[in-house]
C-alpha cells in the first residue's frame, strides 16, 4: 500500500536552517530522509515524479537564489560500522547523513589514519565523494573504497567503486554524468592503522615546529588543521558562509610564469602534467576584495576566498558579488574563477 504523500513529505519549509550561507528561501516540498527505505518510498510515489528534486546534505556547499518549487530531500541517514579489518587497515561504512567532521574525529580517536587533514570541512559524509573534498594535500579519493547509492529513476541500489566515481579535482561522476540521477546513502572508507602523515601542504609543518612537535600523531595533525581553519574561516553558526566559494584554478606553467613576472610572490603548487594550482584566495585578495563589505554581504576579513552573509543577504546579492569578483580577477590576471559552491537558481 502506498502511503499518503503528506505522510512522507512536508509542505512549504524554510530552508534557512539547512544551508550554511543562512539564506531564507522556501521549499515547496521537503523530506528529512533517515533511512534508505524511507527514501525508496518517496521515490516510488507518483507525486514525486511531478516535482523537481534537490538532494541536500549539510547545505555547506550550496547557494539558493530563489524559492525552490520542487521537492528537497534532506539526507539524514546515519551509522558507523567497521565492515572489514586487517592488521594494517580498517574499512569503515558511514551513513550519508553523518556529519563529516564528527566522522573524522571519530576516526582520529580510534587511531585510524587517512582523513586527519580533512578535519573541520563542513557538510555530510554523503556529499564528500560527490565533491571529492580535499584540503592540505589530501583528497577524499585517497581513502575512498566504495559507496552505495539509490537510483532515482528505478529506486534500485547501486554500488560504485573508486574507478566508477571518476574522481577529479573537486569533481566526480556525480557532478557530471550522474548529476541528479542517484542519491548517495552509504560510503566506505579504507583507513590505515599505520599512519603516513602528510605535513607538507600549507602551514602544517611550520605549526608543528612552532609547537615543538617532532614526532606528530594523527591527532596532532587534526588539531593543527582545525586551528588553521578556525583562524581563516568564520563559524557558519555565527556568520553565514559556504567556505571556499571558488575552486583554486589550475593553469599551465607558462601562464603561471607570466603572472610571476608581475607578481613574484604568487604562490603555486605543481600538479600533474606541468600544471600549477594557484590559490584563488590570493588572486581575490590581490584584486582588492579581502574583507570588503558590499551591502549585506562581502568577503571574510581573514580569507578573501570566503563570501559571507553579514545578515539578511539574499542569494542573489551573494551571486552578484561573486560575479563582480570573477570579473575583477579575470581582468587583472586573465584567469576565470569557477564557483566551488553549487548555485541553485
Amino acid at each position: 500500500m502506498i502511503k499518503p504523500y503528506d505522510a512522507l513529505v512536508e509542505s512549504d519549509v524554510d530552508l534557512q536552517p539547512y544551508n550554511t550561507l543562512n539564506i531564507s528561501i522556501m521549499a515547496h516540498k521537503f523530506a528529512a530522509v533517515k533511512t534508505t527505505t524511507h527514501l525508496k518510498n518517496i521515490l516510488a510515489h507518483p507525486q514525486t515524479k511531478e516535482n523537481e528534486l534537490l538532494i541536500l546534505g549539510g547545505g555547506s556547499n550550496i547557494l539558493f537564489t530563489d524559492d525552490f518549487d520542487g521537492l528537497v530531500l534532506h539526507v539524514e541517514i546515519g551509522g558507523l560500522e567497521v565492515v572489514k579489518e586487517t592488521e594494517k587497515n580498517v574499512w569503515l561504512k558511514i551513513g550519508a547523513g553523518e556529519n563529516w567532521h564528527e566522522t573524522v574525529r571519530y576516526c582520529v580517536a580510534q587511531g585510524w589514519a587517512g582523513v586527519e587533514n580533512l578535519s573541520l570541512i563542513p557538510g555530510t559524509t554523503g556529499a564528500a565523494p560527490i565533491q571529492n573534498i580535499g584540503a592540505y594535500g589530501v583528497e577524499l579519493k585517497d581513502v575512498f573504497e566504495e559507496l552505495e547509492a539509490v537510483d532515482i529513476a528505478t529506486g534500485e541500489r547501486r554500488q560504485f567503486s573508486k574507478e566508477d566515481c571518476s574522481f577529479g579535482y573537486r569533481n566526480s561522476i556525480f557532478k557530471n554524468e550522474l548529476k541528479g540521477k542517484v542519491i548517495v546513502t552509504e560510503v566506505v572508507l579504507k583507513l590505515s592503522k599505520n599512519p603516513e602523515l602528510n605535513t607538507s601542504y600549507g602551514a602544517i609543518q611550520s605549526e608543528l615546529e612552532k609547537r615543538g612537535i617532532s614526532d606528530p600523531t594523527i591527532r596532532d595533525i587534526s588539531d593543527i588543521v582545525i586551528d588553521i581553519r578556525n583562524s581563516k574561516l568564520p563559524n557558519p553558526k555565527e556568520t553565514g558562509n559556504a567556505g571556499s566559494f571558488f575552486k583554486n584554478p589550475i593553469v599551465a606553467e607558462n601562464i603561471f610564469e607570466r603572472i610571476k613576472k608581475h607578481y613574484p610572490e604568487v604562490p603555486g603548487y605543481k600538479m600533474d602534467d606541468d600544471m600549477i594550482k594557484v590559490p584563488a584566495g590570493w588572486l581575490i585578495e590581490e584584486a582588492g576584495w579581502k574583507g570588503k563589505v558590499v551591502g549585506n554581504t562581502g568577503t571574510y576579513r581573514q580569507q578573501a576566498l570566503v563570501i559571507v552573509n553579514h545578515g539578511g543577504a539574499t542569494g542573489q546579492e551573494i551571486l552578484d558579488l561573486a560575479k563582480e569578483i570573477q570579473a575583477s580577477v579575470s581582468e587583472q590576471f586573465n584567469i576565470d574563477l569557477v564557483p566551488e559552491v553549487n548555485i541553485i537558481r
